[in-house]
């Protein structure tokens, strides 16, 4: 008698409305997890189509498109005798759903569409979707006449229902309904479902992976079951990046986690589970079973197929794991690098290019392409086939092999230090340092013409000339001043980044990297149209603290002694006059605050949504023993 399953779950790089490139990549983890021995597999959500088509999902091209490719999936003899989970969006009686769709041997089993849609933070799926609100109905789904053609199927069931195999029950629940209070899962497995799973488009946050792994093993504990999590990877066009973790659980216990940042395109994961272990474990559970007697039921579609093998008794089992978390720090090293892959090889550009002031953010920045290039050179190391043909397209050279990830940042990396009167030396030989340390092919540049041309225009005009603070100005003409040198840096990077290579013999243009952090945004210390403004900004949600703790472990991992004085040294913008050659401005002057209490009132503003009253409330507490209530407000 069977009762041992082998089911595939996986993390896919799929990219907005790449719908050929999003085919190949589902096909080849139906052909993993078969080659595996899986007769289950689960991929992420809106799979097809990529999850990122945002306003696409308007058009009826995304919804064709997706069933194009539903088409060639059951029409391809790779996902022959294996249950395979896809998602796509669907229109049903002139509604959109975010859909699951079930099928087997060019059948479909079902269609589920997802019951509660992620609307808050940067998720908007109720902009392009409905959720299902009839709970545990079905309808008849007319398919298109090219699915029909395949299937010989008229309709098929469409609704809150759960798939009966030969030997199981599984049922679907959708990303943030695992979040919800009551969870789909929860009366699922009440009613006898076994083999839960998810399919997420959850983006990467920092510490967010605990609490992901913590509700799924949660899940498992209380009720018992099989639970697969599949996941979005990479940077899919937008400025999110989905971070994997996907994972099998079963009774409390994690047995396969997959990577939660990797530049592989696909990855999955099998685990191989004795369904009498989920049996055992749920029958003794007094509570839960009295529970599972008054559930209401789910519609059972009958699939006339087992997730075991008759003679399974010598088949090995899969061990229960630990799973291992990354530090914040190595998050940022990792999830931020990767995404830069992704943008990089998908734009089509030949590198980047970085204004490296010397400072902790233009630093961090710097560091992200030098452990970009890092995880590039292992990849390629351990055999990707993929990330070598993107970094040779990358550095146009056909027969280049990247091993040194410091001679890899010398071709894609180009960093400027553009000095003014007010800069420090200080601040450029920190920047020189690094980028000496780190290989970027480095440019130093001094923009005095360039700021003093802009204001003879305005003298010429106006007949004025404005002074700063340090030298009898008013306040109005010291931040004009100190606003055209930001400026004009801006334009010189965008002017560098298309061009610069060109300058070389060499072909391409650079994307323009910005490095202004979280708590400088949601304070608004920064000049619009400055360096901030760039093509992509890696850390424009990252906290100075973090940033810090990010730079600290680049310096002892990467060896890169440089980071230590651009520690150590005061944060400044370099936009006034120096004093006897020292500089006379720093940020935390000039904001009234410090970068530590910066990024607590980010944490309340942003994490605990908090207005002035109620952070004032909160800090006349925590603050107690360093200033009076006063200095708090």
């Amino acid at each position: 008698m069977g009762r041992k399953v082998t089911v595939a779950t996986c993390a896919l790089n799929q990219w907005a409305l790449d719908f050929e490139g999003n085919l190949q990549r589902i096909l080849k983890s139906i052909e993993i997890a078969k080659h595996k021995g899986a007769r289950y597999r689960l991929g992420p959500e809106l799979e097809i189509c990529g999850y990122g088509c945002w306003d696409h999902y308007y058009e009826s091209d995304t919804l064709l498109h997706s069933l194009q490719v539903l088409a060639a999936l059951l029409e391809s003899p790779v996902t022959q005798d294996i249950i395979c989970d896809v998602g796509m969006p669907i229109m049903h009686r002139n509604v959109r759903y975010n859909c699951r769709v079930m099928f087997l041997n060019r059948k479909i089993l079902l269609i589920r569409p997802k019951v509660a849609l992620a609307n808050e933070g940067n998720y908007r799926e109720l902009r392009w979707f409905t959720p299902w609100s009839r709970s545990r109905q079905t309808e008849e789904y007319f398919l298109p006449r090219m699915i029909q053609d395949l299937t010989k199927q008229e309709t098929v069931p469409f609704g809150d229902a759960v798939l009966s195999t030969r030997d199981t029950c599984i049922g679907s629940e959708v990303c943030e309904e695992l979040w919800t209070p009551h969870s789909p899962h929860v009366d699922m497995g009440l009613d006898g479902v076994e083999i839960f799973t998810n399919a997420s488009g959850s983006h990467h946050v920092l510490r967010k992976a605990h609490a992901r792994v913590d509700l799924v093993t949660m899940a498992t504990t209380k009720n018992g079951g099989i639970y697969l999590l599949a996941n979005q990877k990479g940077c899919d066009g937008d400025r999110l990046y989905y971070d994997g973790c996907a994972l099998i659980a079963m009774n409390g216990s994690i047995f396969a986690q997959g990577s939660q940042f990797s530049l592989d395109d696909v990855e999955v994961l099998t685990a191989t589970l004795d369904l009498e272990d989920v049996r055992s474990y749920r029958a003794e559970i007094s509570s839960r079973n009295l529970a599972a007697s008054r559930v209401s039921p789910y519609p059972r579609v009958k699939v006339d197929f087992a997730l075991s093998c008759h003679e399974d008794l010598l088949e090995p089992l899969s061990e229960p794991v630990e799973w291992k978390y990354h530090s914040p720090a190595e998050e940022i090293s990792l999830g931020p690098a990767c995404w830069l892959w992704d943008f990089l090889r998908r734009s089509q550009q030949a590198g980047f290019f970085l204004p490296l002031s010397g400072g902790v953010d233009s630093g961090a920045t710097a560091c992200l392409v030098y452990s970009m290039c890092h995880q590039v050179c292992e990849a390629v190391k351990h055999g990707s086939q993929e990330v070598l043909a993107d970094v040779r397209t990358i550095v146009n050279q056909t027969s280049y092999t990247p091993q040194d990830p410091r001679e890899l940042c010398g071709r894609i990396l180009t960093t400027c230090y553009m000095a003014s009167e007010n800069s420090s030396r200080e601040t450029c030989n920190r920047a020189r340092d690094l980028a000496q340390q780190i290989g970027s092919h480095h440019i130093g540049l001094n923009i005095d013409p360039a700021v003093k041309a802009v204001l003879g225009i305005f003298s010429l005009v106006t007949g004025k000339s404005p002074a700063f603070a340090a030298h009898g100005g008013s306040s109005r003409e010291s931040l004009a001043l100190q606003n055209v040198q930001a400026r004009v840096r801006m334009v010189i990077a965008y002017l560098f980044a298309q061009l610069s290579l060109w300058s070389r013999g060499a072909p391409g243009r650079l994307l323009v990297l910005g490095s202004a952090n979280v708590d400088e945004s949601l304070l608004g210390y920064l000049t619009k149209y400055d360096c901030s403004s760039a093509d992509i900004n890696p850390i424009g949600g990252i906290s100075k603290t973090d940033l810090r703790a990010f730079v600290q472990l680049c310096m002892e991992r990467f060896q890169l002694p440089a980071l230590q004085s651009i520690l150590v040294a005061p944060a400044t913008a370099e936009l006034e006059p120096l004093a006897h050659g020292r500089v006379s401005q720093t940020d935390e002057e000039d904001m009234g605050v410090t970068y530590a209490e910066l990024s607590v009132y980010g944490r309340l503003r942003k994490i605990a949504k908090m207005g002035p009253y109620s952070m004032f409330c909160k800090l006349l507490y925590v603050w107690k023993d360093v200033c009076t209530p006063r200095q708090a407000h």
